[in-house]
């Protein structure tokens, strides 16, 4: 008897502050062309301004979400919403890994005409992305990921239905591909035309929202109808046929094609992240644009963009299989790069997570009769001390005072007395130490006291929740016992696919201090480099053609050079700032931990083995010097056995007058125990000037 806005605004009136009403991809339909008036003009701003016509009250709690939020903004800046915002920043994005992490832009070094050309290349691109799929896909053991290729048009005229020569760019396609387009394989979202023909080819017409899940779509023509309203996270390769003067709307197209197609990042392939434009009509100032339109949050999501010229993928090296065998064995940290988790979460997840994978069938049943164990032992413990009796009198009986008036002048106070406390509120307090124990153990420490009285097991569990000193005990076995199993499990959990290495790697991480993760160099890279980087020999990963090149700043310039001059050097990697790959380092600075990532790893060899040095070149006048050094100390002292020398260095006047290179060598222990002690930048220049040496 109620219509659907009715029963909103009694729901709304009725419990306001747990009604919750979320919209999603909040600025649409949010534009509000006079604000004064304060009515609603489409369904969504109904929920933020009411609507009298429908008997709908403005909603108590909205939570709105979107990627440009300008319009819910002003919307919302007419009504009497209080509004709590919350960022998510573009680094927290790409972290998650559903973001591809590079837009690459091909487009001519001349100003000649290059369509076909470039529409060849994507063809090219579009097959080795495909090639990359199934090869990866295969090798998780993952449902098969089909990249489209998106080739947008000119509009057309009254008499034609584009100004770009299709007769021209299909067989150019089947030319790249070595055979004729299936049927089917290719359609059109031109509005107005149904099917059409172009030479000896049929096109259907696909309705935008319905590419993605039609798997026989390879190639999508289109003018102007994808901007909106659809995401194609198969969509990996966009030729454009359009000028330098739409600019904008393809920056908006290509927004709607960033999302990764398995909703994590892949590290095997470091392509397969990637998405790539192909612009015949631009030059490099046109592509600037593109550029800058793409680099706008309120436009598009946050990849990197860059010219196809400097954003490259680097290799591994064909001939360092043994090198990359033996830093297996080597570690990486990886500082606040998950949310933190209770240890009793963590540990219900890895055994879970353990028989989830088949990897012991047994762990999660294991983990949870060993965790209830425990409660039962800290219970006990509370018993002993006498304080279980006195907390448990709190929940179970509740204290009463009676007051007597004499007359209107004076009261007197008599004796208290207990009444017992009824169940419904013992099962209260009984839920709410559930949310402090998490993944309903407090019902398995019920279920395995099934025989004994249901409220006195309750009791014991509220009282153990609400005691801090045996919480911190029980979440310090928790995490005793993560650090065990997961040692146990290791060298299984490394044989998993990728997405489940990467959740057992957020369980590891997800703690306050930071925890040590086995160091995956991955196949590929991203890298990126100007068109007038230096040519380094001997690096770990190099481009297509062989050769490595990359932009050092003088002093890791010179310090390289140092090194590759010496004959026990057979390898070396730049390392990186904050990729998924880099070398990680964790240090202390003002009672915040954060992350180092040095220059360089550096790989010699003698008649033994191979040795991996860690260098890191760093002027003296930075703030952070002492911090760094005493974090690198602090990390060979726990793992100088899997590196070697692990070097500050410095450029110096040396005695002869010329400026050299300098190294403090925390590797070394005398050396190490004397940084370990330092406290401030004046204590570590005195250090460095009495231990740092020249490179022999």
């Amino acid at each position: 008897q109620y219509t659907f806005w009715e029963t909103l605004t009694n729901t709304a009136k009725s419990i306001p502050k747990r009604f919750y009403v979320v919209i999603d991809e909040a600025h649409r339909g949010m534009q509000h062309s006079d604000r004064a008036t304060k009515k609603a003009e489409s369904i969504l701003q109904k929920f933020l301004l009411g609507s009298k016509e429908d008997g709908l009250c403005p909603m108590p709690l909205v939570l709105g979400m979107t990627a440009t939020p300008r319009r819910f903004d002003k919307l919302l800046a007419g009504t009497m919403h209080t509004v709590h915002k919350v960022p998510v920043p573009a680094d927290e994005v790409r972290k998650s890994g559903l973001l591809k992490e590079r837009i690459l832009i091909h487009y001519p070094d001349s100003g000649s005409q290059a369509e076909i050309t470039l529409l060849s290349e994507a063809v090219h691109r579009w097959r080795k992305m495909t090639e990359g799929w199934e090869k990866y896909c295969e090798s998780e053991r993952l449902k098969s990921v089909r990249p489209i290729l998106v080739v947008q048009v000119e509009d057309g005229t009254d008499s034609i239905l584009t100004r770009t020569d299709l007769n021209a760019a299909l067989p150019a396609i089947e030319s790249v591909l070595g055979r004729p387009l299936k049927e089917g394989e290719i359609a059109h979202t031109f509005n107005d035309y149904g099917e059409i023909e172009i030479g000896a080819h049929r096109l259907r017409h696909i309705e935008a929202s319905r590419i993605e899940e039609n798997q026989k779509i390879n190639i999508v023509l289109f003018k102007m109808s994808l901007s909106t309203g659809w995401d194609c996270p198969r969509a990996e390769v966009m030729m454009s046929f359009r000028s330098a003067q739409d600019h904008t709307y393809i920056a908006q197209l290509l927004g709607r094609m960033v999302r990764t197609p398995l909703a994590h990042r892949v590290e095997k392939d470091a392509d397969l992240n990637d998405v790539h434009l192909f612009l015949p009509h631009y030059n490099k100032e046109t592509v600037n644009n593109v550029i800058e339109d793409l680099q706008n949050v309120e436009n598009v999501p946050p990849a990197k963009v860059g010219a196809s010229r400097e954003l490259v993928t680097l290799h591994k090296r064909p001939d360092s299989r043994e090198v990359f065998e033996a830093m297996q064995d080597l570690i990486t940290y990886r500082v606040n790069a998950v949310r933190k988790q209770k240890s009793l979460r963590r540990l219900m997840g890895l055994g879970r997570g353990l028989t989830h994978d088949e990897l012991d069938e047994n762990s999660q049943k294991e983990v949870i009769k060993n965790i209830v164990n425990q409660m039962k032992a800290e219970i006990n413990n509370l018993k002993k001390s006498g304080d279980f009796e006195k907390s448990a009198k709190e929940i179970t009986g509740v204290d009463l005072k009676t007051i007597t008036l004499q007359g209107t002048i004076t009261s007197e106070e008599s004796a208290i007395y207990t009444i017992d406390a009824v169940n419904a509120d013992i099962d209260y307090h009984f839920e709410q130490a559930g949310r402090l124990f998490s993944n309903g153990l407090h019902k398995e420490y019920w279920k395995a006291n099934a025989k004994r009285d249901a409220s006195e097991v309750k009791v014991e569990a509220i009282v153990l929740a609400k005691s801090p000193n045996n919480m911190q005990a029980l979440e310090k076995y928790a995490e005793s016992e993560f650090n065990l199993l997961y040692e146990k499990y290791k060298r299984d959990i490394a044989k998993l696919n990728e997405q489940r290495r990467q959740h057992y790697d957020k369980l590891r991480l997800a703690t306050a201090k930071p925890e040590t993760i086995a160091w995956h160099l991955p196949e590929s890279i991203p890298f990126k480099r100007s068109t007038k980087a230096t040519l380094f020999e001997k690096h770990l990963y190099l481009e297509e053609k062989g050769d490595f090149k990359a932009d050092l700043g003088s002093w890791e310039r010179g310090v390289i050079e140092e090194e590759l001059a010496d004959d026990s050097v057979i390898a070396w990697l730049r390392n990186v700032d904050r990729q998924n790959w880099s070398l990680e380092i964790p240090y202390r600075s003002g009672g915040e931990i954060k992350s180092m990532f040095p220059d360089m790893l550096v790989i010699r060899q003698d008649e033994k083995e191979f040795l991996f040095d860690i260098l890191e070149p760093h002027d003296s006048n930075r703030d952070d010097n002492a911090d760094k050094v005493v974090g690198l100390a602090e990390f060979a002292e726990k793992h100088w056995k899997l590196f070697d020398r692990i070097q500050l260095i410095r450029k110096k006047r040396a005695p002869d007058g010329k400026e050299r290179y300098y190294r403090l060598d925390v590797g070394k222990e005398a050396v190490r125990k004397k940084v370990l002690a330092v406290e401030s930048n004046n204590q570590l220049d005195s250090v460095f000037d009495e231990e740092a040496k020249l490179k022999k």
